[in-house]
């Protein structure tokens, strides 16, 4: 019996990352402000694009593993940066490399709209958001988690094909996992979490119906919104050293 428990429990971690004492001390919360200015020849001033107080997550968690990975400690700054800054340009660059355009923005946008659970006509089945993250998506994430690695990870949370409510969804980064039969807690941390709880995010959810729906309980400060599923997102280290203004 106790042979059979402990083959029914598995458990994986990036080890030594821990949200409260690895990750931002501010939260991703930015002022009104253009999230890039691009410069057009001919045009006297530059053309705002984005707007950054709907949210920096993705360029968070980006640096973040970044600096992880690197071996530095994430900078002491509790207010976020300001717009002129090294590490606000820093987190915008990893924010536009998060959306691993333009195959990141399309997963989102077929994500949301894709049904909670299965769609199954005679001819054959269509996917639901539910099995496309348990069955495609976990397991790559599990498999970052068992190498030590941190992993990102794609939130969606809105069921809609209006592209402009893209914006709603979010990203996490996962640090570690337990896995009791087929019963998942992931712990992850979220950028928009104040960091006196940030080490007590989870998502729980189960693998045993992947047809769905497959509901996922979490604590994300995301203004009462459901996860309705996750994906597994593309990630390139970048050195933040230059960013961070520390010598090599």
């Amino acid at each position: 019996m106790a042979d059979a428990i402990a083959m029914a429990t598995a458990t994986g971690e990036a080890k030594g990352f821990l949200p409260s004492e690895s990750a931002f001390r501010f939260t991703n919360r930015f002022p009104h402000q253009p999230v890039i200015t691009v410069r057009v020849p001919g045009v006297g001033r530059g053309i705002p694009i984005g707007d950054a107080s709907r949210g920096l997550c993705g360029g968070m968690i980006f640096a973040v593993r970044d600096l992880f990975e690197a071996g530095r400690e994430p900078p002491t700054d509790v207010t976020p940066p300001l717009p002129a800054s090294p590490l606000y340009k820093y987190i915008v660059r990893r924010l536009l490399a998060s959306w691993d355009l333009p195959r990141g923005a399309l997963t989102y946008y077929r994500l949301q709209r894709t049904a909670d659970a299965d769609v199954v006509w005679a001819l054959g089945r269509r996917a639901g958001i539910g099995r496309i993250t348990v069955v495609d998506e976990w397991p790559k994430v599990r498999l970052d988690l068992d190498s030590g690695r941190l992993s990102a990870l794609g939130i969606i949370t809105v069921h809609s094909a209006d592209p402009v409510k893209l914006g709603f969804n979010h990203q996490v980064l996962a640090y570690a996992y337990e896995q009791s039969g087929t019963a998942v807690t992931l712990r992850v941390y979220d950028p928009n979490t104040p960091l006196d709880r940030a080490d007590d995010v989870v998502l729980s959810f189960d693998t045993a119906n992947p047809a769905g729906p497959v509901p996922i309980s979490h604590n994300l400060a995301i203004s009462g919104r459901p996860v309705r599923g996750f994906f597994h997102t593309t990630y390139r280290w970048s050195d933040p050293a230059p960013a961070l203004a520390v010598p090599a």
